[in-house]
């Protein structure tokens, strides 16, 4: 019996419906939200990424400015342009686009974000905020991840999840939302001494580790729930983390790649602008 696919594409039309509607009524009570995209440099990839949420966030009615710098642009010239738009009070939220060029400190930039306008869930006081439980702006991928496992019903509370990558973007944020969950939460990563005996106790799987079908149909307990968070060109295609055709043979429920947990990234950072919209409104 193969596993019941998960259309992220369908669930993440919900949420940009939702947004769409949300915007609406702000829009009548005189609030516009709006989202600035900071681009450094010519990653292909990356203008891609910028070029379809510049789309996405005008399509939910929301301001949308894109920043598109050279590659050679200096540090302090991309610190400046954020202080401009942490002042801007028609600026909901700011987001840089992930990787920047070798002369940039990343993480500088990101903490130069005001973490009222941290839409990507990245700065220090956010990423706390999620660590001891307050209110914050979750990263867009977890987010998306938490939202796709509640879309089928699987209840959380007492299940044993696996976590496959420890990064600051998904697999880190991930599990502390899967333990706010109350589920029995295991972090793997490279160091990991036998992967699939940790693999085949999960009752919820997600593997995010950027390594082509890492994960195999017999490292999976039968009737798992898996997410795979993995983008990997193979052959002129893209294919996951997991090995979908061996996996979806054991799996209960799976998403695909791609349209599994890659539309869900930009509704939930459409969602977060619009969040950062209302509280900055006094709005809650």
């Amino acid at each position: 019996m193969s596993a019941r696919i998960i259309d992220g594409k369908a669930v993440a039309e919900e949420v940009r419906a939702g947004v769409r509607e949300e915007v609406a009524r702000l829009k009548q009570q005189g609030i516009l939200p709006g989202l600035a995209v900071i681009l450094v440099g010519d990653d292909p990839a990356s203008k891609t990424y910028v070029r379809n949420k510049e789309r996405a966030s005008k399509d939910a009615g929301i301001h949308s400015e894109v920043y598109r710098l050279p590659a050679d642009t200096p540090e302090h010239e991309v610190l400046r342009l954020i202080g401009e738009l942490n002042a801007r009070p028609e600026i909901s939220g700011i987001l840089l686009q992930h990787p920047v060029p070798g002369h940039i400190d990343e993480r500088r930039c990101f903490d130069a974000i005001s973490p009222e306008k941290d839409v990507d869930g990245f700065h220090p006081v956010n990423q706390g905020r999620l660590l001891i439980g307050e209110r914050c702006f979750v990263p867009c991928t977890p987010r998306g991840i938490l939202h796709l496992l509640d879309h089928t019903g699987v209840e959380l509370k007492g299940k044993r999840a696996v976590v496959v990558g420890r990064s600051n973007i998904v697999g880190k944020p991930v599990a502390l939302l899967l333990l706010s969950r109350h589920a029995t939460v295991t972090i793997c990563h490279s160091r990991t001494q036998d992967l699939a005996a940790e693999t085949r106790a999960a009752d919820v799987l997600v593997v995010a580790i950027g390594k082509a079908r890492a994960v195999r149909g017999d490292m999976i307990k039968p009737g798992a729930v898996v997410i795979d968070v993995g983008v990997n060109p193979e052959d002129g295609k893209l294919v996951g983390d997991v090995d979908f055709e061996s996996a979806v043979e054991v799996a209960s429920a799976i998403t695909p790649v791609p349209g599994g947990v890659g539309p869900m990234t930009i509704a939930m950072l459409l969602q977060n602008t619009v969040e950062a919209a209302r509280r900055q409104a006094g709005l809650e």
